[in-house]
Parts: C-alpha cells; sequence; structure tokens
C-alpha cells in the first residue's frame, strides 16, 4: 500500500467504458443475462476500450499566493479519504458496477455549476455577480461591505420561500 505525506492510502483504478454505443449494446443484452456473465465480459475488455482513473490521494504543495489555493486545500483534505469504500457498499446493495457510480457521481459534480445555473437563472445569477463586480471595480473594504450586505438581502428574499409561508397561504413549499 502507498504512503503518503499523511499515511497509507489505497492506490485506486477505475473504469468507464468510452463507446457509448457499445454500453448500449451491452446494457440491453445484460438484461437478459445473468449479472455474473456481465462481470466477465466487463473484466476482459481491451484497455484501449476504457478510460481509466486513477483514484490518487493529493496534498499539494501549492504557492500561498495561488489564487485557486481553496479549492487545492479542499481537494487535498478530501484525499485523505477513501470513496471506493462508500461506492463499493453502494455498488454491492443496488448491483451496480463501481465504474457506473464512479461515472454517475463524477458527472453530477462536473455538471453542478450547470444545475446552479439552471436553478437560479441567468438573469439572477448576472444580478448577483453585478453586485460583486461592482465592489470589486470600487476596491475598497466599505463597498465589499455594502456588495456583502446587498448579496445578504438579495439571498434572503430568494430564500424566503423556504423559510416563511407568508404570501401562499395553505400552499408554501
Amino acid at each position: 500500500m502507498p504512503v503518503g505525506p499523511r499515511g497509507p492510502h489505497r492506490s485506486t483504478v477505475v473504469g468507464m467504458s468510452e463507446d457509448r454505443s457499445a454500453a448500449e449494446d451491452r446494457s440491453s443484452q445484460e438484461s437478459s443475462e445473468d449479472r455474473s456473465a456481465a462481470e466477465d465480459r466487463s473484466s476482459q475488455e481491451s484497455s484501449e476500450d476504457r478510460n481509466v482513473v486513477h483514484l490518487e490521494p493529493w496534498t499539494g504543495p501549492w504557492p500561498d499566493d495561488d489564487p485557486d489555493a481553496n479549492f487545492k486545500a479542499e481537494v487535498a483534505l478530501y484525499s485523505l479519504l477513501d470513496p471506493l469504500t462508500t461506492i463499493e457498499a453502494l455498488g454491492a446493495n443496488l448491483g451496480v458496477p463501481v465504474g457506473a457510480l464512479c461515472r454517475s457521481v463524477l458527472a453530477r459534480w462536473a455538471s453542478g455549476g450547470s444545475g446552479g445555473l439552471l436553478e437560479l437563472g441567468p438573469s439572477m445569477v448576472q444580478r448577483l455577480w453585478d453586485v460583486c463586480e461592482r465592489a470589486e471595480g470600487e476596491a475598497t473594504d466599505e463597498s465589499r461591505l455594502a456588495a456583502y450586505d446587498q448579496l445578504r438581502q438579495m439571498l434572503s428574499w430568494l430564500r424566503l420561500p423556504l423559510v416563511d409561508p407568508a404570501g401562499y397561504g395553505d400552499h408554501a413549499p
């Protein structure tokens, strides 16, 4: 077992099918086959037919002035965990291949920004951004504090239906 700067880590490889039509063909075939036969076929695929991702621990380093330091710190923090413990248990309980679960989790995370945009809508995202841009343009502590207050009020207004049924009568969400 490899040992990283903060202790032992399991090195893991997760494979995901690259060819969508082949995956659809396999899916229709698998519905008439038992699960073990499908797993045997999957394990025999050549490496050219698969995407392989190495789940590796990473704890840095990065420079103090790195603009992405917060994100990298979060990556380093989550690198201390082994996500496959949960994924493998979920796959075993649901009968879903580990690679399919990993693909789903990664796709959901990667598309989260687009989902957030759809939730808020482009005009609200632009209104929120305008507040930040105006404050950064003025580049003073006072303008940033005023922007924080304005954003807090805007978010409070967006959150209102979730915490106060006022205006919704008996049909509150």
